[in-house]
């Protein structure tokens, strides 16, 4: 990703006239549209067709859902997205956005507000934490389709009590490996988004703050500093992997299914790979909530997931908003959560009875959604997030003072500028 800083005028210019030729690209080579046709652009999704399959029938002839696939990595998606937005390319309709990506899009005008009974819909029984993710400047701008917390995964045969706190955790590892069984923690460590992610859970674990709440000013208080000593504590205890600062989460559940490990700290995408892949070692996994930074209050864990907005160069914005209503419609939600494993963002999908075996774990997820840490919301987050993950990355070279320093030049030099550009 190229920071475009302010002023920067003749750089912007050629990256605006890079995307619209190859937004012009894309859409001359896109296929032909009918009058009732409503292209979904979306990241890969399994069984994602056989939910555009039920909504075009239970549309009768109102629309006819197209499913396009995004590239497979978040960077490739909104790549795509915002070549073609660039250009106000009027092929697209339905769009699926990163919850980190939502307020960019607003600001930029490339997105419809959701407003009257399309709004009202998309709100009704949603989990507070992903609707916020879907809001810019008060307004609503996306329909969460489905979120997603992290956990705590330990072993159970190892480790007889689930720390709530992370120096807890950090002090039943070292027991453990002064007792010479498996004591490592994983968390993925990588220069990347899932980084920022763990330390974004700390600092509001800690009652931290990173930006002020009208996303223009860095903030990086005592939490943040806080959670700050906090990876530097277990970057220096140890018991982190060798490959702490080039894994991201499947290295990281690829490592604990090999035994070596009492806890990871990961999605719960890993629930299923551990039955499948290593069932002798599932059989002694347990889930707890992410630990806290703060002995005082549970801990407030990020959320990730994916919103649908709808493009604003779309032809038909009405037939676009029933559409995205009927994807994440709670039997759509229900059917993606059990076929492709994403949490609904709908709190009475939890409660169906063909949950209970896919997600055991359902209660704590529900737990962690209902009081949850949301990422900065600002335009600008592509650029802070860049910025961050340098920052921490080694985590073994952090050095809290003067990293929590260089963060609030470099934030508020993030929030400062034009806009990210691929």
């Amino acid at each position: 990703m190229r920071v475009l800083e302010r002023g920067s005028a003749v750089r912007r210019a050629v990256a605006l006239g890079v995307a619209v030729l190859a937004a012009s690209a894309v859409t001359a080579c896109g296929p032909p549209r009918h009058a009732n046709t409503v292209n979904l652009y979306y990241a890969p999704e399994e069984n994602l067709q056989a939910v555009v399959d039920k909504c075009n029938e239970r549309a009768r002839g109102r629309y006819d859902i197209v499913y396009h696939k995004l590239p497979r990595d978040a960077d490739g998606q909104r790549e795509q997205l915002v070549r073609r937005l660039a250009a106000q390319d009027d092929g697209m309709d339905v769009l699926g956005l990163d919850t980190t990506w939502t307020a960019e899009f607003a600001r930029a005008g490339w997105i419809r507000e959701w407003t009257g009974e399309d709004r009202a819909q998309a709100e009704a029984g949603t989990l507070a934490g992903p609707l916020e993710s879907a809001r810019y400047g008060g307004k609503l701008y996306g329909a969460p389709k489905n979120t997603n917390v992290q956990l705590l995964w330990y072993r159970s045969d190892v480790v007889r009590k689930p720390p709530r706190t992370w120096d807890e955790m950090i002090e039943q590892a070292k027991r453990l490996d002064a007792e010479g069984k498996p004591a490592t923690i994983l968390i993925p460590g990588a220069q990347f988004e899932g980084y920022v992610v763990q330390y974004n859970t700390l600092l509001a674990s800690a009652g931290g703050k990173l930006i002020s709440d009208d996303g223009t000013r860095a903030v990086v208080d005592e939490g943040a500093v806080r959670a700050l000593e906090q990876l530097k504590a277990l970057a220096d205890s140890g018991l982190t992997s060798p490959s702490l600062s080039n894994q991201q989460e499947d290295d990281i559940r690829l490592e604990f299914q090999r035994g070596d490990a009492a806890f990871q700290l990961n999605w719960p995408f890993v629930y299923p790979s551990m039955q499948e892949d290593a069932p002798e070692i599932a059989r002694d996994v347990r889930w707890a909530r992410y630990p806290s930074s703060d002995p005082q209050r549970p801990s407030k864990v990020t959320i990730g997931g994916f919103n649908l907005a709808v493009s604003a160069y779309s032809p038909r914005p009405e037939a676009a908003h029933h559409a995205a209503l009927c994807l994440r419609s709670p039997d759509s939600q229900r059917f993606s959560a059990i076929h492709d494993g994403v949490p609904p963002t709908i709190e009475s999908v939890y409660a169906a009875p063909e949950m209970a075996a896919e997600y055991p774990m359902r209660e704590t997820i529900l737990e962690e959604l209902r009081d949850p840490a949301i990422r900065p919301i600002t335009p600008a987050y592509q650029n802070v997030s860049t910025v961050l993950a340098k920052l921490l990355s080694p985590a073994s070279q952090i050095d809290p003072p003067r990293t929590a320093e260089r963060m609030r030049t470099e934030v508020q030099n993030a929030l400062d500028s034009q806009g990210v550009m691929p």
